[in-house]
């Protein structure tokens, strides 16, 4: 089973009051829902592929409005794909309909009115629904952050960003098949969400990944930086030691002056120390780092001036 289906799994548990399980049932019939008449009589069609979803609509009928609802398994072999579920309502269909305010006496409403939404406990659920409707999120375990929200109409899916960004979730919208969808891309912020809508256990779960993975890029991070530092350092020393045996090859140690002979001799004798280490082994008493660094440039300098002083000479 997929981590969004686990997380689908864990919202289809919950228990919800009247008015809360009515504005989840409200967006699952928005987002999966369609109305047609059948005998001069509206008929109702929830389609899911997920069976816990279809239980939970079935059961949300029958609890606020005692109305049976027909629950039907549709086979799909095409491809191998998922079997559809789809629980269609027959009776007192325009009722839950108007009641849920999907339908007006202009028709279908596209989006929920301004005025129903308005308790923190009615948002959430209505989040909720949107996201067992078409939601999907990533497994953080193998996948980048990504939470998203399906819907075929772009009103419809701009009125459940503007409802996620309530809660600061930092919420965003793009186009995607033939449709919109709303989406989070910031570990945090999904965790976030999944606690928004009651997925407790999921939110602890990628918690958990979540904080181990941030983990192991810090501890890259400072591997690798320790690494290009280590490497920074093995090349300065390198290119000192090649310096030096420049120097004392060409004119010999002995033309420097006594500070930077010192050091020169010191460091020659002592090739992978750090320059800290280095200022401690010198015979005149130990100097700072910044001190060892200004003489071994002085070294350096010294090196190049001869090297252009034989360039001048052989041109």
């Amino acid at each position: 089973m997929s981590y969004a289906s686990d997380v689908k799994k864990e919202l289809t548990g919950l228990k919800v009051h009247a008015a809360n399980g009515k504005a989840e049932l409200m967006a699952l019939i928005r987002m999966n829902g369609a109305v047609s008449i059948v005998n001069h009589a509206f008929v109702l069609n929830v389609q899911t592929e997920n069976p816990a979803i279809a239980r939970r609509i079935y059961a949300l009928l029958k609890q606020f409005y005692r109305l049976e609802a027909e629950l039907i398994v549709r086979k799909n072999v095409k491809l191998k794909k998922n079997n559809m579920y789809v629980v269609r309502l027959k009776s007192g269909t325009q009722h839950v309909l108007s009641d849920l305010h999907i339908m007006g006496d202009a028709g279908i409403e596209e989006v929920v009115p301004q005025d129903f939404l308005q308790e923190d406990s009615e948002i959430r659920s209505y989040l909720r629904g949107a996201f067992l409707a078409g939601g999907s999120v990533n497994n953080p375990d193998t996948s980048r952050y990504h939470l998203e929200i399906y819907s075929l109409y772009e009103e419809q899916n701009e009125q459940i960003c503007t409802l996620m960004n309530q809660y600061g979730v930092n919420a965003r919208m793009t186009n995607r098949r033939s449709g919109y969808i709303t989406y989070l891309k910031e570990g945090e912020k999904i965790s976030d969400f999944l606690t928004l809508i009651g997925a407790t256990n999921a939110m602890l779960k990628f918690e958990d990944v979540r904080i181990m993975r941030d983990m192991r890029n810090s501890v890259n991070r400072l591997v690798n930086c320790e690494t290009a530092n280590m490497e920074k350092v093995a090349s300065a020393s390198s290119k000192q030691i090649e310096n030096i045996e420049y120097i004392r090859d060409r004119v010999g140690l002995g033309q420097l002056p006594d500070k930077l002979r010192d050091m020169a001799e010191t460091r020659l004798a002592n090739r992978e120390v750090s320059l800290k280490e280095l200022g401690d082994l010198l015979p005149g008493g130990g100097i700072s780092k910044s001190g060892v660094n200004h003489r071994l440039r002085k070294i350096n300098e010294y090196a190049d001036e001869l090297r252009n002083g034989e360039d001048a000479a052989s041109a």
